[in-house]
């Protein structure tokens, strides 16, 4: 575990800074986001996102703690934002008008990539493999990815 603990602490540190920057992009569009359906959701999905990257992060720096129990941190944490996203999703698919689906189900797919791999990660933590924290490095990047993704359209494609 001791050879993980520079990544841990660098994503950790980096889901910190990205969170803020969703925070001043809602804060700086707030009006505009708000009088876009989905956008809120999206934001908070982001959000939903990097909180998770720096809990799981976090949870990865304890001193001591088997990879079975990390492995049920992981997986408890990885059931809550695939439900969570999921379903943000599909209610943002479902009340979106069909112009507009392709977007969503982007979307949808982006946040599976994101969340699928901490279920994988916490099953193999719990089997005490250590290939879990190859599925949390999926996970964490396309967390990141999404999220910077949707920063991107909140801050700056909100406005075009």
């Amino acid at each position: 575990m001791g050879q993980w603990a520079n990544y841990f602490l660098s994503t950790a540190g980096g889901a910190a800074a990205l969170t803020g920057l969703i925070f001043v992009s809602v804060s700086l569009n707030l009006k505009r986001i708000l009088s876009i359906n989905h956008l809120p959701a999206r934001a908070l999905g982001s959000l939903v996102l990097l909180a998770n990257i720096l809990i799981v992060s976090s949870l990865c720096l304890i001193p001591g703690q088997s990879l079975a129990v990390l492995g049920i941190e992981v997986s408890l944490f990885g059931v809550t934002i695939w439900i969570v996203l999921t379903r943000m999703d599909i209610v943002m698919y479902k009340t979106t008008i069909q112009e507009y689906k392709i977007h969503y189900i982007r979307n949808l797919v982006y946040s599976q990539l994101a969340a699928v791999p901490y279920l994988v990660a916490g099953g193999c933590l719990l089997g005490k493999s250590a290939a879990g924290f190859y599925w949390l490095v999926a996970g964490i990047t396309f967390s990141f990815i999404k999220s910077l993704t949707d920063a991107w359209v909140l801050l700056v494609e909100i406005n075009r």
